[in-house]
């Protein structure tokens, strides 16, 4: 079955540090600004959201269509456009890519909050992407 998935990091200051269209669906040629769209407008969601909840993981918080938008939230925000229901994998696969993204805060030559461009980390999610969603 074919999945519909666009993922972003975005920085404490609501600017995108990494995007990617990571679903199996065949891409339309507007999708992927209709995605980042979905994922901004939702960005005032997850900044309310951030003073009521603890958790982490915040699934379905917003929804267009048949799109749900899931969130990770870490000091930056980890967020999912999907149409899957496979909430444990969508979990599973926030906290791996979480695990990626302190690799990538480690490393003395990375500024935080400035744009990831690692074709291996991009390598990384994708994968990920493709073995949880």
């Amino acid at each position: 079955m074919a999945t519909t998935a666009c993922f972003m990091i975005v920085s404490r200051n609501d600017i995108p540090i990494y995007e990617a269209e990571v679903g199996t669906a065949p891409k339309k040629e507007d999708a992927a600004h209709q995605h980042q769209f979905i994922l901004h407008a939702a960005l005032d969601i997850v900044q309310d959201l951030a003073w009521t909840t603890s958790a982490m993981f915040l699934k379905a918080i917003d929804r267009f269509n048949d799109l749900a938008v899931s969130v990770y939230f870490i000091h930056t925000r980890l967020m999912l456009l999907h149409d899957s229901r496979n909430d444990d994998g969508i979990k599973t696969f926030f906290q791996e890519v979480h695990e990626l993204y302190i690799k990538i805060l480690l490393n003395p030559l990375y500024l935080p909050g400035s744009r990831i461009t690692s074709s291996q980390f991009d390598t990384k999610v994708r994968a990920l992407a493709r073995k949880y969603l």
